[in-house]
């Protein structure tokens, strides 16, 4: 009988392309996925990873097997659905992927809240940016994943997942010391054409959000500084150097010579939570997005 645990490993390699990345996603170590996969082809009698250059491709016949692996594990989750709701309280581990200022400025309290009123609920929180994480919830590697979207730059979901808005996240220009806009209380986008940016690499949402944005008035953006960092943003600005928008979530204190500035129409970004259609009547999981509802209304 195949062991599931080693084809959860070899589905791991196929969604995430490496064993080094698998093994991230799963928790373990790269040479514990190499041994898995390795006595799973000592059951099967089949090579199911050849190397090529630095890495690893599956064999024909591991792509079989990762197609099989992959409806017994989506029948294994069914199981572990309906055994948690016949329970009728979150239990068991539930894994959350987050963009990074929901991950600083939203989640400490919404896992603080789960772990003390449900202790057999251990959930575990994933960094990663929004572009990834509905495939990473469509492929089963995370159960949960809190993403944003901007209001011209909507996120499109790949088919069983489910997108449910549980709030929003108000952005604000942010200027050097003594620049010229800080004259002004609000701001127009027209106001902002011709200015040097400080924006995250391309790629990303934000940069998304802030070419199309320009060029809607008719121009492209002089990005002079490429930061994924929004603290390390808000320094290149505090150092004359650019400015940048900058959202309210996670942002934290501000250095008193940096001018924020609201922008009319405000740059909005909506906060919203996925989670794979299967697991939708999951106590873990509609708690959890319960609490995060209540969160951010909080904020």
């Amino acid at each position: 009988m195949l062991d599931l645990s080693r084809l959860r490993a070899l589905h791991a390699v196929h969604v995430h392309g490496s064993v080094a990345s698998a093994a991230k996603a799963l928790g373990y170590t790269p040479s514990a996925i190499s041994q898995q996969v390795g006595k799973l082809e000592r059951e099967t009698g089949t090579p199911l990873l050849e190397r090529r250059g630095r890495g690893v491709v599956l064999t024909d016949a591991a792509a079989m097997l990762v197609g099989t692996a992959g409806r017994v594990l989506a029948l294994v989750e069914e199981a572990e659905v309906c055994l948690e709701e016949r329970r009728g309280r979150p239990h068991g581990r539930l894994t959350v992927a987050s963009f990074a200022t929901a991950a600083r400025g939203l989640l400490p309290g919404v896992l603080a809240e789960l772990a003390a009123a449900h202790p057999a609920l251990d959930v575990r929180l994933f960094e990663e940016d929004p572009h990834a994480t509905p495939h990473m919830v469509a492929q089963g590697t995370v159960d949960l994943a809190v993403v944003h979207d901007w209001d011209i730059a909507p996120m499109s979901v790949p088919e069983g997942v489910v997108r449910e808005r549980v709030g929003e996240d108000r952005c604000d220009v942010l200027l050097p010391p003594d620049h010229p806009l800080t004259a002004r209380t609000t701001l127009t986008r027209a106001d902002l054409a011709g200015e040097r940016w400080i924006c995250q690499p391309p790629g990303t949402v934000c940069h998304d959000w802030l070419t199309r944005t320009m060029r809607a008035i008719g121009t492209e953006p002089d990005i002079a500084h490429y930061v994924a960092e929004y603290q390390t943003q808000v320094a290149l600005v505090a150092a004359g150097l650019g400015i940048a928008v900058v959202p309210r979530l996670g942002r934290g204190t501000l250095p008193d010579d940096v001018a924020v500035r609201p922008v009319d129409p405000t740059p909005v970004r909506g906060i919203a939570v996925l989670w794979r259609e299967g697991t939708s009547r999951r106590p873990a999981v509609t708690e959890t997005v319960r609490v995060l509802r209540a969160h951010v209304g909080a904020l």
